[in-house]
C-alpha cells in the first residue's frame, strides 16, 4: 500500500513569517554591528547598537507583520461578507456561478450543476469561499500568529550577532560577527528550503549572498564615516 502523500502547503503561513523574521534579524543586526564596528567603535558601543537593533527590529517586525496581515484578513472578511449577502439575496444566481466555475474546470454541465447544488446544500458560503474566492480556513490570514512568529524569530536571529559581539576578540569583532552570521544564514536558508521541499543548496546560497552584500555595504559606510570623523 502506497504511503499517504505529504504536502507542505500547511506550512506556508508560519514558515514565511519565521524565515523572514530570522533572516531579517541576522542580516539587519549583523550589518548594523559590522558597520558600527568598522567605524572604530568600542565593544560597548557596538554591543549597545546590537541590542538596540534587536529590540527595535523585533518590535518593528511584529507591528509591520500584524498590520499587513490584518489588512489581508480584513479584505478576506469583506469578501466573505459580500458573498454571504449575495447568497441571501440571490441564491439561484450564486448556484449558477458555482456551476460555471466547475464547468470551467472540466466537469460537464449536468455534473457541475449536481456538485454545485450538493455543496451549496451542505455549506454554501464555504463552497463559494473555497472555489470562487480561493479562501479556506487552513490558509486564512492570522495577524497575531504572524506577528509573534516574526518578532520571536527576529529576536533569535538578531541574538546571533549580539552574542558574537560578547565572545569575539575586540581586534577581530567585525570579522567574527560577519563569519558567524553568514554561517547562520547558510544554515537558515538550507533548513527553510528543506522544510519547504526546495533545494537546500539554492536556499542557502541566496540567503548568504544577500547577507554578504548587506554586511559589505554597511562595513563600507562604517569605514567611510569612521575615517571622516577621525
Amino acid at each position: 500500500m502506497r504511503p499517504p502523500e505529504r504536502h507542505r502547503r500547511d506550512r506556508i503561513g508560519w514558515l514565511r513569517a519565521a524565515v523572514l523574521g530570522a533572516n531579517d534579524g541576522i542580516v539587519s543586526t549583523a550589518s548594523l554591528v559590522v558597520g558600527v564596528a568598522a567605524a572604530a567603535a568600542t565593544r560597548h558601543q557596538v554591543l549597545v547598537a546590537g541590542v538596540a537593533g534587536l529590540v527595535a527590529g523585533a518590535l518593528s517586525m511584529a507591528a509591520g507583520e500584524y498590520v499587513s496581515v490584518s489588512s489581508q484578513a480584513d479584505t478576506e472578511q469583506a469578501d466573505l461578507d459580500l458573498e454571504r449577502r449575495e447568497l441571501a439575496s440571490d441564491p439561484e444566481a450564486e448556484e449558477d456561478e458555482l456551476t460555471a466555475i466547475y464547468v470551467g474546470r472540466g466537469l460537464d454541465p449536468d455534473l457541475a450543476r449536481t456538485v454545485a447544488r450538493q455543496l451549496t446544500t451542505k455549506d454554501a458560503l464555504a463552497a463559494h469561499a473555497r472555489d470562487e474566492l480561493g479562501l479556506t480556513a487552513e490558509f486564512a490570514a492570522r495577524p497575531l500568529q504572524a506577528a509573534l512568529a516574526s518578532a520571536a524569530t527576529f529576536a533569535i536571529g538578531a541574538g546571533v550577532p549580539v552574542l558574537s559581539i560578547v565572545l569575539a576578540p575586540p581586534a577581530a569583532l567585525a570579522i567574527v560577527v560577519s563569519i558567524v552570521s553568514l554561517l547562520c544564514l547558510v544554515a537558515l536558508g538550507a533548513v527553510a528550503a528543506r522544510a519547504g521541499g526546495a533545494s537546500m543548496v539554492r536556499g542557502a546560497a541566496r540567503v548568504a549572498l544577500w547577507g554578504l552584500l548587506a554586511m559589505a555595504a554597511t562595513a563600507g559606510v562604517g569605514e567611510l564615516f569612521g575615517t571622516t570623523v577621525g
